[in-house]
């Protein structure tokens, strides 16, 4: 069964028409980016899938009882505020604090339960909200830009677990993304918006069409063969290390 099935989707706000038309499904495991320019209205397909804006036409069909994990482009917490990563990710459910272990370990940072939330870089910031979404088990992620203020190797890493996660728990992955060089490769469908879909597909086929080179200009088809590159020598290296 589809997880998300958005039809004929237009949002607007006031007079201001930011999508229109857009087609979107998403099944079971997969892992689908949505990139655009600014302005784009990726956020706004974003906040329609999840019920905060309203379509202005158009249908959203979620699978009954989806759960969801979200994690947002950024998240600010008072830096005189004392919370420890435990006490944060328990704000809003009232997991264990061996579940909330089990979450930031699926997320890469199994260290952090008694870490101040204000003494965190910004990579492990991110992966205690990834943590945080993993806690309920969710069916499928949606991502907000959530590598926005990384540098490129600290979203490359988290980029990588996030296909760790969808191995390890089979959750479908929807994400925003503004590394073109760091997730297409990483996806099994690319949608190129720009108020509406642009071209979708494999991530190859989408590189190469005139609507996506348009937007990002004819250089971006190396965006694909550099994180082509650096994605096998990942691999390599931990195939290597296990040999």
């Amino acid at each position: 069964m589809t997880l998300i099935n958005v039809r004929n989707l237009s949002v607007a706000y006031g007079a201001n028409t930011v999508l229109r038309d857009v087609d979107l499904t998403v099944s079971p495991g997969e892992i689908v980016t949505i990139v655009g320019p600014n302005g784009s209205g990726k956020t706004s397909l974003l906040r329609a899938i999840i019920g905060a804006t309203p379509p202005a036409q158009g249908s959203v069909d979620l699978k009954p009882q989806l759960k969801i994990g979200y994690v947002p482009q950024r998240l600010h917490i008072d830096q005189t505020l004392p919370i420890t990563v435990e006490r944060f990710m328990r704000l809003t459910d009232r997991a264990s604090r061996n579940t909330c272990k089990d979450a930031l370990d699926a997320a890469g940072v199994p260290d952090l339960l008694d870490r101040q939330m204000t003494q965190l870089s910004g990579g492990q910031f991110q992966r205690v909200l990834l943590a945080r979404a993993l806690i309920n088990s969710p069916d499928i992620l949606l991502l907000d830009e959530a590598t926005q203020g990384l540098d490129q190797p600290g979203s490359a890493a988290f980029y990588r677990q996030i296909e760790t996660v969808r191995a390890q728990t089979g959750c479908a992955i929807l994400m925003i993304s503004h590394d073109l060089h760091v997730v297409m490769s990483a996806s099994d469908r690319v949608i190129c918006l720009n108020g509406h879909v642009c071209c979708q597909g494999t991530p190859a086929f989408v590189a190469s069409a005139p609507e996506y080179r348009a937007l990002f200009g004819a250089g971006t088809g190396g965006a694909l063969a550099l994180y082509r590159h650096d994605h096998d020598q990942h691999h390599d290296h931990n195939r290597n290390a296990a040999e």
